[in-house]
């Protein structure tokens, strides 16, 4: 399945090393991580899938799909800037949350809109999604309620 991942373009090393994680974990399991392409969260969770073989899709917010980071195995350029956000989660079946800001936020909403399954691991605290969003602390907990919301193995 493709899994959608989000966070900060800006990101702290503890949250560069959760993002790895996740990446490693999904790539492990199969999965391919669909994400924003570019630097932070991003970065690492590519960086992270690379590490174990896996496949990684960077949706861009430019028109150049070489400002993808050195982790993308497939670049796709948009030439929409922030509004891309929308699609970062409308091409994943399930949506990996990771601290962010605004940007993340978006997305979460996106998320919301396009009913796909959230989990957020230190991420946002969104009322509004209470319904859809559910909490772990692991990046491999993380990966177990993607693939049982989506009903994968």
């Amino acid at each position: 399945m493709r899994v959608s991942v989000i966070g900060g373009g800006e990101i702290t090393d503890e949250q560069a090393a959760r993002a790895e994680a996740v990446g490693r974990e999904l790539a492990t399991r199969g999965h391919t991580v669909v994400c924003g392409g570019r630097g932070g969260t991003m970065e690492a969770v590519c960086r992270g899938a690379k590490t174990k073989g896996g496949t990684t899709i960077g949706i861009l917010p430019s028109e150049r799909r070489e400002q993808a980071n050195e982790y993308v195995d497939i670049p796709i350029a948009t030439g929409l800037g922030h509004a891309r956000n929308a699609l970062v989660p409308l091409n994943g079946d399930a949506v990996i949350a990771l601290a962010g800001g605004v940007g993340t936020l978006s997305e979460l909403g996106f998320a919301g809109i396009y009913d796909r399954p959230v989990v957020g691991l230190e991420t946002h605290d969104v009322p509004a999604l209470e319904d859809v969003l559910e909490s772990v602390t692991t990046p491999e907990a993380a990966v177990d309620a993607v693939e049982a919301a989506v009903g994968e193995p």
